[in-house]
């Protein structure tokens, strides 16, 4: 069916997409490093805070995250890094867990998610924990297949997981480009469209492994929240966005400490 909006409302989908691209505000990604390790200070700071594991208290080797995404994950909308996603995420695990966390970042605005897979094939990775990943709205944009949005998303997974070893998977859904202030109707309700369609193709197979967890962009759905390019997360939907990526870190730490207690010991 959204084929056929899209052939019956092609000429204008077309025109407004142009002006889009010709008059929307481009705001650079965030600024500062690309990797740190976060939460090295405040060990014994952090070590009474309730809710704190129970392997708090022995720093020993970090927790590792990779983070690897779009614009988003590049921190447009914000100013630094540490008002983004990759960093602000080591620094709460850091908190909740009591453990250093080392992450890093392999984000590049425009970028879809067929083009990240050339952009990690020629990175360099570290091993990683738990892998992040925040792609998707460059795919509607560029109106790559859905069958084919998800076959390079599993290659990107397949390909991060055998290069870091990472155990867990953290992926973000697609934004709910139906409210996009940016873009005049009819071409926001059809990115909309299309990207809630994309979106359930991501959440229908993180659901299906045990491994990886799904973030749900919905409640970013405030035009008075965002950036002030009505495109990109604002400095209070990132802090939200931090806080659900985190929640699902501990929740596969959780699901891996069951899973080793009822293995039977070989």
């Amino acid at each position: 069916m959204l084929n056929l909006y899209k052939i019956a409302l092609g000429p204008i989908l077309l025109a407004q997409a142009r002006w889009l691209r010709r008059t929307a505000l481009r705001l650079p990604e965030a600024a500062g490093p690309r990797e740190g390790i976060e939460g090295m200070e405040r060990i014994e700071e952090t070590a009474g805070i309730r809710g704190l594991e129970g392997d708090a208290r022995r720093p020993g080797t970090p927790l590792r995250i990779l983070v690897v995404g779009d614009s988003s994950a590049a921190g447009v909308g914000v100013e630094v890094q540490a008002e983004a996603l990759a960093q602000p995420v080591a620094r709460l695990l850091a908190a909740r867990t009591g453990r250093r966390v080392a992450w890093q970042l392999v984000a590049k605005s425009g970028m879809n998610t067929h083009e990240a897979l050339t952009l990690v094939n020629n990175s360099a990775l570290p091993r990683a924990d738990y892998l992040i990943t925040a792609l998707g709205t460059n795919d509607v944009t560029s109106q790559r297949k859905p069958s084919q949005f998800l076959a390079d998303y599993i290659a990107l997974v397949d390909t991060l997981r055998t290069r870091t070893g990472a155990c867990g998977l953290v992926v973000t859904g697609l934004p709910p480009l139906h409210i996009l202030p940016a873009a005049p109707h009819p071409l926001r309700w059809y990115l909309g469209r299309y990207a809630k369609r994309l979106d359930n193709l991501l959440f229908n197979w993180v659901e299906r492994d045990p491994a990886a967890r799904y973030v749900s962009l919905a409640w970013a759905a405030n035009p008075r929240d965002m950036a002030r390019d009505k495109y990109h997360p604002g400095a209070g939907q990132y802090r939200q966005w931090v806080e659900y990526v985190v929640d699902r870190i501990q929740s596969l730490r959780q699901h891996e400490t069951v899973t080793q207690v009822v293995e039977p010991s070989s």
